[in-house]
């Protein structure tokens, strides 16, 4: 059996920066061992599958270690392979996902995605969490992840996590931010529970991002940037119970993978 595998960078507008998914449209669903096993091969933070349904697709994402229930680069990415590649002619298409409809709609030379906000609660910080960044937080929150809110960009910058400590808290991962240089706000993003030590680039920790910041700054359009190895840009808006997450992004790879 051959299928079809796109690898694109996701919230760049160039190749080698931003966040590399893996895009695999399918006729059918395979066996969730299958995919799983694609998801390990090709060892990116996630692939993302979608069969057809209705006017549009489902999708589903997997790490090299396990299913998750929401992904921004990946749904970035298949929305360029769908509105670019698959059918150019659409302006819009809508994933249903285990999050719910998610729309990616063209937006000049970007594309826009329509994700839930995500607001996170102040809670204590875990142990296992200030030991694992190495430093406490001036706040933590909680949501779908843990979020650390630190003075500086630099503060960001300089975390040197134990992905032990943080393998043992019980949320996906942990996003640490601060207020931006040159942009309204930075961040991190690590989950080693999910088998990604340090992310590129992460649309869905954005869904807390969004909210959080833009109660803090008193604005709803927000230009984030996070400062992984690779980088990545993001402009986000949060609109009502939902938060718009742009990005550009680049294909690196069109090609066929055989089982």
């Amino acid at each position: 059996m051959k299928l079809r595998l796109f690898q694109v960078d996701a919230f760049t507008s160039r190749v080698f920066a931003g966040n590399p998914a893996a895009v695999c449209p399918l006729e059918s669903w395979l066996d969730d061992a299958v995919l799983q096993a694609i998801a390990a091969e090709n060892n990116l933070s996630e692939t993302a599958f979608f069969v057809p349904e209705g006017d549009g697709f489902a999708l589903r994402w997997f790490t090299p270690a396990i299913e998750v229930e929401l992904c921004g680069h990946a749904t970035l990415a298949s929305g360029h392979v769908v509105l670019t590649i698959l059918d150019p002619t659409r302006e819009s298409v809508t994933f249903s996902s285990a999050s719910g409809p998610l729309t990616v709609s063209r937006a000049g030379d970007s594309l826009a995605m329509d994700f839930p906000a995500l607001p996170p609660e102040p809670c204590a910080a875990p142990a296992d969490l200030v030991a694992g960044l190495g430093t406490e937080p001036d706040v933590v929150l909680a949501e779908m992840d843990y979020l650390a809110v630190f003075a500086s960009e630099a503060d960001v910058a300089a975390l040197a996590p134990d992905m032990a400590a943080l393998t043992r808290l019980d949320r996906r991962g942990v996003i640490a931010t601060a207020p931006g240089q040159s942009v309204d706000f930075v961040s991190r993003f690590f989950a080693p529970r999910a088998g990604i030590a340090e992310d590129p680039v992460t649309g869905s920790a954005h869904c807390l991002l969004t909210p959080y910041w833009a109660e803090r700054l008193g604005k709803t359009r927000l230009e984030a940037r996070q400062i992984s190895a690779r980088g990545g840009v993001l402009t986000c808006e949060l609109q009502g119970a939902r938060v718009r997450i742009e990005g550009r992004v680049a294909l690196y790879l069109d090609g066929e993978i055989t089982l």
